[in-house]
Formats: structure tokens, C-alpha cells, sequence
């Protein structure tokens, strides 16, 4: 170390044993410190102990650091940062369902809402259910549903995505139906939808999952989905 940087480390000798009685006014004595292998040189000058911080570094196994005209003495398990435990326990699952699964999900729903009332109203219109509009009401149903099955993390959430894939079936099979009625030119009368078993299973799916949706709601399996 140079000139500049070898200060003197004041030890009170109520906290470091130091080795071997005083000898006179300007004597010297060695360190040992309890638990650590190795001595240093301690010089006694008017009633003062002074030790080498170099040495007493080394026998402590400590590391020195300056800071202009100061130093820093770091001793094993005194200055290092606290390590993470290497198996931190688990975060708790949050619980219901989240936020951003519920905001699609509902989006999505609406979509096959939407969807249903435009072939319901066209049958009871008595207009013809064709593909050419009702390609674009599946479309935005399917990317609906797929956004809301992305968004599921939650254990609620994941339990909820099988439903809602039984509901987009049910409303498929729903809409086919009344298309290939119109494609084999088939009288479809305006009160086809009031009794249809599966257009009822749609709605009353519809309504169980609507119901689960309110605040701080949590899965419960609705059988109209399945």
C-alpha cells in the first residue's frame, strides 16, 4: 500500500485482545483477535495501541476500501448485501378471477351476444341467414373468446376457458344450423329461435357466466356451458 494510504486504525482494547502486557511508553505488542488465525504488530505510543490495518485485515479475512482520506474496514458478514433465500416461498395464487381475463371475457361474450341476436332477428324478420354477414359476427366472436383464453391466469380464470370454448361451439353449431336451412332453401319460420333447446342452453349459459362476472366473483361451474 502507498505512503498516502497506510493510515493508523485506533483499536480500543475493550473490544481487541491484544497479546502480552505493555511494555513501556514506547513499546510494542501483537494483535490476535479471538476466532482468527495470525497476529499482528501493535505499536503502543502514549497510551495508545495502533495496529496495521493491512495485517488486521488479512488475519479477519476482511476487505479495506478508501474513500478519500477515510478507510473502510469491511468484516465478513458485516457488509454484504443479504442474499434471497435460493428458495423463496411461493407467492399466494391470487384468488377469483383477474382483471384482465374478466375485461375479455366479457368482450368476448358480447361478441357472441351479438352474434345470436343478428340470426335471431333475421329469422324473425324472415330474411335470410347468410354467410356473407355472418362471417364477420364469428369472426369477431372467435377473436374475442381467444384474446379472453389468453388473458387467463388465475386458477378461476383457466376453470372458466373450457366454458367459455363450449359456449362459441354451441353458438357455431347455432349459426351453421340456420345456414344450411337457407342453403337448401328450407322454410324457416319467424318463431324457429323462441324454442330452440340449444338456442336456450346458449342464453342460459350466458346469463351463469354473466353472473360469475360480478365483483369479487370466483369460478363456479355452470351446466348450461357444458
Amino acid at each position: 500500500m502507498s505512503a498516502q494510504r497506510r493510515y493508523p486504525l485506533l483499536l480500543g482494547l475493550a473490544l481487541l485482545a491484544v497479546a502480552g502486557a505493555a511494555q513501556d511508553q514506547q513499546g510494542s505488542a501483537t494483535l490476535t483477535v479471538n476466532g482468527h488465525a495470525g497476529q499482528a504488530p501493535v505499536i503502543q505510543s502514549n497510551g495508545r495501541s495502533y495496529v496495521d490495518v493491512e495485517a488486521l485485515a488479512r488475519i479477519t479475512n476482511g476487505t479495506l476500501g478508501f474513500q478519500g482520506s477515510r478507510i473502510v474496514l469491511t468484516l465478513p458478514g458485516t457488509g454484504a448485501a443479504v442474499q434471497p433465500s435460493a428458495t423463496a416461498p411461493p407467492r399466494p395464487e391470487e384468488k377469483g378471477f383477474s382483471r384482465d381475463f374478466l375485461r375479455a371475457g366479457i368482450e368476448g361474450m358480447s361478441e357472441v351476444r351479438e352474434w345470436r341476436a343478428a340470426i335471431e332477428n333475421a329469422v324473425r324478420t324472415r330474411n335470410p341467414v347468410e354467410e356473407s354477414w355472418v362471417s364477420s359476427y364469428r369472426r369477431s366472436a372467435e377473436s374475442g373468446m381467444a384474446i379472453a383464453k389468453a388473458a387467463a391466469t388465475t386458477e378461476s380464470d383457466k376453470k372458466a376457458v373450457p366454458l367459455l370454448d363450449n359456449q362459441l361451439n354451441n353458438m357455431r353449431q347455432l349459426s351453421d344450423r340456420f345456414l344450411d336451412m337457407r342453403k337448401s332453401a328450407s322454410y324457416v319460420p319467424p318463431d324457429s329461435v323462441d324454442n330452440d333447446p340449444l338456442d336456450q342452453k346458449i342464453l342460459a349459459c350466458a346469463q351463469g357466466l354473466a353472473a360469475m362476472a360480478a365483483p369479487g366473483g370466483q369460478f363456479q361451474d355452470v351446466v348450461a356451458c357444458h
